[in-house]
Parts: C-alpha cells; sequence; structure tokens
C-alpha cells in the first residue's frame, strides 16, 4: 500500500469508533503489516468474578425492582456463581478468571483461613487468579497455604502477579522466584494461545496489608508492559491482564500500555453495566465493557463484576487474523435465586403466588442484568462442611439496630456499597458517608477511657449492618480483621495533618478505592475533595466527652487518639501517626476491635444513626466540585 494511500485510510478512521476503529486501522494495513504471520480470528468469552472475600453464602431478603416492583430475593453465594460457571461447560472458547481478593471477609475465613474459599474455587475450576491485596492480610506464609489449597485438587489454578517478586527462601519462594506466583500463564483457546498476565495493586499492598518486607513490588505498568513483551516475543498475541487495582487504574493503565487487549480487574468492587431497572440502589460506575484505547492507538475492553459472590460478568471479545481486537461485548449479571417476596396490603414481605411467580420469572428472564439459578449441588455441599461452625458462632445475637447502617467510603462515590439494603438507596450520594463506620469509630471511643476522639478508616469497615437482629456472624462480617485497639497521644495539628494524608493518600498518591478515607467519633469536620492537599479539611472541631459541647481543635494541644493499631502503623495513607507509633508512644488495650464493637452494640442493645451532629462529615464537596446534600 502506498504511503498516501495509507494516509488516505487513516484519515477516514479517525473519524469511528474505537472498537470500528481497530478493524480499519487492519485494513489499512492490508496484506503489509509488516510481515507478521496471521493467526486464526478468535472469538473469546471471557467468565469473570473479583473480591468474593470470603462471601461463601447467599444474601438473603435483598431488595430489588424487578418488573417494577420492590422484589426480595436471594443474592448470590458462591454455590450459584459454581452453578453460572458450569453453564460454560463444553465450550471451548472460554476463559474462567478470579481477579483477586478471595480471602478475608467473613467467619469462614476467621476460622478456616482460605481453606473454604480454596475448596469451593476449585468447584469451578478457573484458568487463572490475580493476588489480591488482601491474599497478604496475614503474610506470605498464609498466602502459601491458601495457594497451596488450590493446587491440593484438580484444578492447579494458576496464581499469577506480575509484579510482586517474593525473595528466594520466604514461604512463597521455597526454591525460585516463581514457585507460587506466575507472572503469566497462558491458555490455549480454540488453537490460539491467549497470554493472562497478573497485576497486584502495589502501593495499597504494601500500605494495606502484610507482605514480608523482602517480597518486592514492581510498578504496575513496568512489570505490564515488561510481561507482555515477553509473551509478544513468544508469539503470543492475545493479551488479558487480569488486574487487582480498581476500575479507575485500570483505565489509566490501559493508556500506558501497548499490545494489551483485554483488562479483568477488581479491588474497587465496581458494578458496570445498566441496572438502572432494579432501583437507585444498583448503581454504576461505567459502561461493560468499558471500552478504552491503549498506547498504540488500539482499543482495551475493561470489565469488573461487584463483589461478594453477588455477580459474574461475561465479556465477549472478537479479534482478527492480526490478533487485533475487532468488537467487545458483554454483560455483568447478578445471580439471584427463584424464591420471591413482595409486600401485601399491611406492608409485610410475603412469599409470592404462582401467577406473580411466573411473572417475575419472565421479568428476570427480559433482563440481561440477572441471573436466576439454583445453588450447585456439588459446591453445596462442599460449603456444608464447614458452614456448621460457622453458623453456630453466627447465630449469636448481640443486639438490634434500629435503622440500616449503610456501608459508604468516600461519600460521593458512584457505587453504591449498600445497594439491596432497605433505607440505603441513595446513601452513597449523601455527605454524611457511611452510618456503619460512624458506629464503629463511636465503639472505639467508647471502649477508650482515656480518648478525647477516635479514628477508623473507611475500608476497614467491610459490610452494611440491615436493620432488625445483630448477631456475632454480623460484627465479624462488618469487622473481619485481627486488628486491635490503640491510643496515641497526637496534637490537634497532626490530627489535621493525618486526616489530610489519609485523603491524599487514594486522591493524589494513586492508592485507590478511598479505603483510607476517615471516619471519627468526638471530631468533625467540613471536607472539599476538589481542593489540594492541605486544603481539604476545615472547620474541623471537637466534641468535650465531659460537657458534650463542640469547639474549634486546638493545634497545639496533645489529644488522645483511639484507632485500630492498623493504620496507627501508618497503614492506609495516615502516615503522620507511623513516627508516633515507631517511637512507643502509644497504649496497646490489646481488644480485638471486632469485640470492642460487640461489646458496643452489646451495652446498647439497639443502636441507631449518630445524631447529624455527631457525623464526621458535616459537609462535603465531591472531586468534581459537587456539593452533597
Amino acid at each position: 500500500m502506498t504511503p498516501f494511500r495509507y494516509f488516505a485510510c487513516l484519515s477516514r478512521a479517525a473519524m469511528l469508533s474505537p472498537l470500528v476503529l481497530a478493524a480499519a486501522l487492519a485494513a489499512c494495513g492490508g496484506s503489509d503489516d509488516d510481515g507478521a504471520p496471521a493467526t486464526p480470528p478468535l472469538a473469546l468469552t471471557i467468565a469473570h468474578i473479583n473480591d468474593h472475600h470470603s462471601n461463601l453464602d447467599a444474601l438473603k431478603d435483598q431488595v430489588m425492582k424487578i418488573g417494577g416492583v420492590d422484589t426480595q430475593v436471594e443474592l448470590g453465594g458462591f454455590a450459584r456463581v459454581t452453578s453460572a460457571f458450569k453453564a460454560y461447560a463444553g465450550r471451548t472458547d472460554v476463559l474462567k478468571l478470579h481477579a483477586g481478593d478471595a480471602n478475608t471477609g467473613t467467619l469462614y475465613y476467621t476460622l478456616f483461613k482460605g481453606k473454604a474459599d480454596a475448596d469451593l474455587m476449585n468447584t469451578v475450576c478457573f484458568d487463572a487468579m490475580a493476588v489480591g491485596n488482601h491474599e497478604f492480610d496475614d503474610g506470605d506464609g498464609q498466602l502459601k497455604s491458601f495457594i497451596d489449597a488450590l493446587y491440593a485438587g484438580a484444578c492447579k489454578t494458576p496464581v499469577v502477579a506480575a509484579n510482586v517478586r517474593p525473595q528466594v527462601g520466604t514461604p512463597l519462594a521455597p526454591k525460585a522466584a516463581d514457585d507460587y506466583l506466575k507472572p503469566y500463564t497462558v491458555k490455549t483457546i480454540q488453537g490460539v494461545p491467549v497470554g493472562i498476565v497478573g497485576i497486584t495493586v502495589k502501593a495499597k499492598t504494601q500500605n494495606s496489608s502484610s507482605p514480608l518486607r523482602t517480597t518486592a513490588f514492581d510498578d504496575e505498568a513496568v512489570a505490564a508492559q515488561r510481561t507482555i513483551d515477553q509473551l509478544k516475543g513468544q508469539g503470543v498475541k492475545h493479551i488479558v491482564l487480569l488486574t487487582h487495582q480498581g476500575y479507575d487504574a485500570d483505565k489509566k493503565l490501559a493508556a500506558q500500555l501497548t499490545d494489551v487487549d483485554v483488562i479483568i480487574g477488581g479491588d474497587s468492587h465496581t458494578l458496570l453495566g445498566d441496572f438502572s431497572a432494579l432501583g437507585s440502589g444498583y448503581a454504576s460506575s461505567g459502561a461493560y465493557p468499558t471500552q478504552a484505547t491503549n498506547k498504540d492507538g488500539k482499543p482495551v475492553c475493561i470489565g469488573q463484576a461487584w463483589e461478594y459472590s453477588k455477580a459474574i460478568g461475561e465479556m465477549r471479545v472478537s479479534f482478527n487474523d492480526q490478533g487485533e481486537v475487532t468488537a467487545c461485548a458483554g454483560q455483568a449479571a447478578l445471580l439471584i435465586g427463584d424464591s420471591f417476596k413482595r409486600k401485601d396490603a399491611a406492608g409485610a414481605w410475603v412469599t409470592v403466588d404462582a401467577a406473580t411467580q411466573q411473572q417475575i420469572t419472565a421479568a428476570v428472564a427480559a433482563n440481561k442484568g440477572l441471573k436466576m439459578l439454583a445453588a450447585d449441588a456439588g459446591a453445596a455441599s462442599v460449603l456444608k462442611g464447614y458452614s456448621g461452625q460457622v453458623d453456630e458462632l453466627k447465630k449469636q445475637p448481640i443486639g438490634n439496630a434500629a435503622q440500616a447502617l449503610c456501608l459508604v467510603r468516600t461519600p460521593g462515590e458512584s457505587t453504591n456499597r449498600s445497594a439491596g439494603v432497605a433505607g440505603c438507596e441513595d446513601a452513597n450520594k449523601l455527605a454524611r458517608g457511611s452510618d456503619a463506620a460512624q458506629v464503629v469509630v463511636q465503639s472505639f471511643l467508647e471502649a477508650s477511657l482515656r480518648a478525647d476522639l477516635a479514628i477508623q478508616n473507611a475500608g476497614g469497615v467491610r459490610v452494611p449492618v440491615k436493620a432488625g437482629t445483630i448477631t456475632m456472624g454480623d460484627a465479624f462480617t462488618v469487622l473481619p480483621f485481627s486488628n486491635v485497639l490503640v491510643e496515641l497521644p497526637v496534637t490537634g495539628a497532626q490530627v489535621a495533618a493525618v486526616l489530610e494524608d489519609a485523603v491524599s493518600a487514594y486522591l493524589d498518591a494513586g492508592q485507590p478505592n478511598g479505603g483510607g478515607h476517615p471516619y471519627a467519633a468526638g471530631l468533625r469536620w467540613n471536607l472539599d475533595l476538589s481542593k489540594p492537599k492541605g486544603q481539604r479539611f476545615s472547620k474541623i472541631e471537637v466534641k468535650d466527652r465531659k460537657t458534650g459541647n463542640w469547639s474549634a481543635i486546638d493545634p497545639a494541644r496533645t489529644y488522645i487518639v483511639a484507632t485500630n493499631d492498623f493504620i496507627a502503623k501508618g497503614q492506609d495513607g495516615y502516615a503522620s501517626f507511623k513516627p508516633i507509633y515507631d517511637s512507643g508512644n502509644y497504649v496497646n488495650n490489646y481488644l480485638l476491635y471486632t469485640q470492642t464493637f460487640v461489646n458496643y452494640i452489646r451495652a446498647k442493645g439497639t443502636v441507631d444513626r449518630p445524631a447529624a451532629g455527631d457525623y464526621s462529615h458535616q459537609a462535603v464537596i465531591t472531586k468534581e466540585g459537587v456539593k452533597l446534600p
């Protein structure tokens, strides 16, 4: 093709959409594509989940609109996830992927340390799993044990992390650096090799989990490109990045790389696709798949599938004979059972009659965002081997919630983490933020006789609390980690610095998802996320525990701050705490922070949302400059 004809073709192609552009550019190249040998065109289907966080049981009584009417459903559960994956049995075009954070989040992890998760994952046989930051919560040795459990069955799921390099002689690398963590795996699909490259979020894992200091984490983009180039050198033309770093980071990463085709991600618990028909509680953060462009100017298809065994993503990607993406489509779908309840005339939830059941079933079938599935019997049997012990502990009641305690990380965030919980439909759109985090941090302040105020990171509070009975299982799901309560002497100036640090860690330093976003008891503020670091927090006030009066924080005064030992060590962005903790100038109460929460609920009997004036967020402006109600 002559240069004139080529550039004329490029000019016409530039007016096309990204996916059509890829096909047009391939046509511009004709048969002179640098002599690259053709490969068979490929139609690939990628089925994927992420962030199941030891949530193995189905969630009962979740509310969504079906056929325009509020309906209670049973949502998710790993045995239902297994059914969704088994629907692909016999097909030769499917990749089955897990984008990380299988561990930590419920009593299944507390009691069984990943063994239950591995056994349930082995009922699917994933083609690859990325390493999530929470896989390192209990260190390299625990991650090794989890991978051993994955390998104990017939599946032998490859665990991929191109930017994680354990030191030889440590648990993850007893003899060689890739004994347990592989940079990539290659799966042959209909005769065509497809490379799957793992990427683990660097800063968050180092700051928010407990990897060995000898375990190195490379820059995500550098490691990804290095591994892609290695695969391309082996003749692998189709590249899927399996990442655990968050939706926004995936979009940024796509633009930094050459030769990447697909990114299947996790970490931000992002719901993608159009779920507006299910109600405002199921707000989406973007299209599924999200279409981006790589450094080559070629299309990249990005997908993520929410959280907690609630959903499965299905992405269909078409490649031409040069290994370039020509189209991608698909859907993330919520997995529900076939039992439904609706409100009767008195407002009580009751099981629907046969005629209504048929109507609901038809509406579900017409909604691509829903899959109605029975739990897989084999997976249910595996789960039953663990659930008895968990159920006995979970069933112990400890108190009641007068109304739902909604879960939010950053006020104004796009995804509603409390979707399906009655009373939390618009929780992410309100300035007050997380009710659950507010109650948790209030329990810290109540537990500390010395503290003037208490601070908790948003990401440490994992799920919302529904109105009604609160059980031991609920408490250990809200706070699943093994953190203890500590007390630090902190000046008012340092308190302000801590708050700024925590927000800057995700807004400025790239630690995603707002997991370090601060909540406090006995401390309140106005927050403007559109301003630069150092100017975001204003009107910071402290509440006197004796009088109940609020006054401006005194920069020179030393306050006793109750917090969890995790952020006291400077993790999750709380850098200004670290020098204090490292100096040994703190008191460790040696009280498991979950038990603090349990004790608080038991003492109260019934907990409620705090009074408006006691919320840490008194006014919030988002990073886009929108003032929240």
